[in-house]
């Protein structure tokens, strides 16, 4: 009985501690959202018992080394709590908490929505919808590929339970059983301008969260006693993740803003004085910090090869056509005997895209997307966290345009994730203008630091596909659908950056940038050009980004400042622009653009090649025209 008792009174004071913690989080940050003039402070605050449990009691991790690799997992989907995290963080003793003033000021890392400049932070996130994605990947991650027991959070907002994201990540989440994943919604019934879908629907919650086969668990978030439980059961989940669905007030312990609409996004203003007073009432005082729960889990070291090499080199004698789709899966393949941390993720095409060949030798690191891009592009972002993973993602690449908002993202969350896109172009031939990427690169150019690829044949394919594994950021390659002929010897070598000359003489009267499927256009037409006493000097640009302006620039000079650029992509963002953009500051070149300037039809390649002006012929009689 006197047991009983004392494990009682233990956990009242637990209990006790953590309720008066959440109030110093509430406090700094109102304070700091104060000083930046704004931020959102009631957002924090419909969260604040949530976040302290579970950095208070739950998790276990190192604020010395807050990227182990055995630690638990936390991702803020509501990526506008950033002062709250931050908070969280600072008391815990990662920094002091007087640098909490510093919000959102340029000199900081403490920026109005985290990223991974923090070494505390793993993903970006802040728009909205994506972080389940990102800890549903951390979670795979853990359960699959470290095989471990560390386990990942999510709180979410219940603004952003109308995003298609989240739902992709639950239906993710449950079909590969992550047990080791706990996703908290924090159900504050106000969104930004209106109140959310389904306010304090608790009921409807559950059974959504059900029906995608999570374990629900429905309390009152802001009662610390309930959250302790509801963590607890959690943790003894076997094959289902859990879902907290916290009922909560927006502004929760703000007297006069609790549960008010309009306060949305905006600092307490002459409120803020007033309230904080009242919170130091409840905190009464310094507190006894409870002791962050150790490290328990284990993972083993991965031993990272520098540089990442292909298995055997390529080894193709030139009698047949490749595509680059095929030379890619070869590679994917090839560094996967080498590399043992190399993971392919597909959006079930991997039978088109060929990550098949990389299934098929390796199907414990290979992660069967479906048809969902968003979340699979959320997904690799999560596993390539904390470096311990390199991730090629697959589809055909017009439909990586819908998760360009998860690619952004991942951008300034510094990922090193690597996107392969096929299929593209109009010289995919028959399946029409739905399946036809002719945007894709310039969406890709315009993610900073994203390397992009555009290898011509299966030499170039395997030699990028390398690459990207051994660059230390995003990558896109475009790999094509049609077979085309081999143009390089195997030993021929490619770097970041750099363009080749495929075919020049000291009388080459213009030069043609093409790659892909119309170098291949543009070689048949300089043996046109050549019988006709034409020269011509052709280009493969394979780096799309960075472009290699000193190749371009010798090429032009040499050939009468005349240049033709021939592209399988519209003329926005692509081929041509990248070209003009590396000349731009030079005087008197003449530049002829060949792109897809419509909406294409269906067609055999051939056909559509010549509709849309990008063929032979067409590049025959462009040069003709400028020379």
């Amino acid at each position: 009985m006197a047991g009983t008792e004392a494990s009682t009174s233990s956990l009242n004071d637990t209990v006790l501690t953590l309720q008066r913690l959440a109030n110093l989080l509430r406090i700094h940050s109102i304070e700091s959202t104060q000083e930046a003039d704004s931020g959102h402070p009631t957002s924090c605050s419909s969260m604040a018992e949530i976040i302290t449990v579970l950095f208070f009691n739950i998790m276990r991790y190192d604020v010395k080394e807050p990227r182990h690799p055995a630690s638990d997992r936390f991702v803020l989907s509501k990526g506008h709590c950033a002062p709250i995290l931050y908070a969280a963080w600072a008391e815990a003793g990662a920094f002091p908490t007087s640098e909490l003033k510093n919000l959102r000021k340029i000199d900081s890392d403490l920026e109005g929505h985290p990223t991974p400049r923090l070494n505390f932070i793993d993903v970006a996130t802040g728009s909205l919808g994506q972080g389940i994605g990102f800890a549903a990947g951390m979670a795979y991650a853990g359960k699959h590929l470290d095989k471990s027991d560390y386990r990942v959070y999510c709180v979410l907002g219940d603004g952003e339970c109308a995003e298609g994201s989240v739902w992709e990540a639950f239906s993710f989440a449950s079909f590969y059983k992550l047990d080791n994943l706990c996703a908290i919604i924090d159900i504050n019934r106000l969104g930004q301008s209106d109140p959310t879908q389904l306010q304090h629907d608790t009921d409807t919650y559950r059974k959504r969260v059900d029906a995608f086969g999570w374990f629900p668990i429905i309390i009152n978030g802001q009662d610390v006693g309930q959250l302790l439980g509801a963590f607890n059961q959690a943790q003894e989940m076997k094959d289902r993740p859990t879902c907290i669905l916290a009922k909560t007030l927006k502004g929760s312990g703000l007297k006069g803003i609790e549960n008010e609409l309009n306060w949305h996004g905006k600092p307490l203003g002459d409120k803020g004085k007033d309230i904080v007073e009242s919170l130091k009432k409840l905190v009464n005082g310094d507190i006894k910090h409870p002791q962050i729960a150790k490290i328990t889990a284990k993972v083993t070291n991965i031993k990272k090869d520098s540089p990442i090499k292909l298995s055997s080199p390529p080894n193709y004698d030139g009698k047949k056509e490749i595509a680059t789709r095929l030379a890619h899966g070869t590679a994917l393949e090839k560094l996967g005997k080498s590399c043992q941390n190399i993971v392919a993720l597909d959006g079930d095409t991997k039978n088109s895209t060929y990550s098949l060949k990389f299934h098929d030798s390796f199907p414990d690191r290979f992660v069967e997307c479906y048809i969902a891009e968003q979340n699979m592009v959320a997904v690799a972002i999560g596993i390539a966290t904390r470096d311990r993973y390199i991730c090629f993602v697959h589809t055909f690449a017009a439909f990586l345009t819908r998760a360009f908002d998860q690619i952004r993202m991942g951008a300034i969350s510094f990922t090193k994730v690597k996107f392969v896109g096929s299929h593209a172009g109009i010289s995919i031939g028959e399946d029409g203008p739905s399946q036809m990427a002719l945007e894709d690169f310039a969406m890709f150019r315009s993610v900073p630091q994203c390397v992009c690829f555009y290898p011509s044949d299966a030499v170039s394919a395997e030699r990028a596909t390398e690459l990207a594994a051994n660059y230390e950021g995003m990558v896109y390659i475009r790999t094509s659908r049609p077979n085309t002929p081999i143009l390089y010897k195997n030993d021929e070598l490619f770097h970041i950056g750099k363009a080749k000359i495929v075919i020049e003489s000291s009388q080459d009267v213009c030069t043609i940038v093409g790659a892909g499927v119309t170098l291949h256009e543009a070689v048949k037409a300089s043996e046109k050009l050549k019988q006709i006493g034409k020269a011509v000097r052709v280009i493969d640009l394979f780096s799309v980004k960075p472009i290699d302006h000193e190749t371009l620039l010798s090429s032009v000079k040499a050939t009468n400042n005349k240049l033709i650029v021939v592209e399988d992509h519209y003329p926005e963002g692509g081929l041509g622009e990248a070209v003009m953009s590396a000349l731009c500051d030079e005087v008197g070149v003449k530049i002829v653009h060949l792109a897809v300037r419509e909406v294409a039809r269906s067609g055999k390649s051939a056909e559509l090649l010549s509709k849309y002006g990008i063929d032979c012929d067409h590049i025959v009689q462009a040069v003709l025209k400028l020379v």
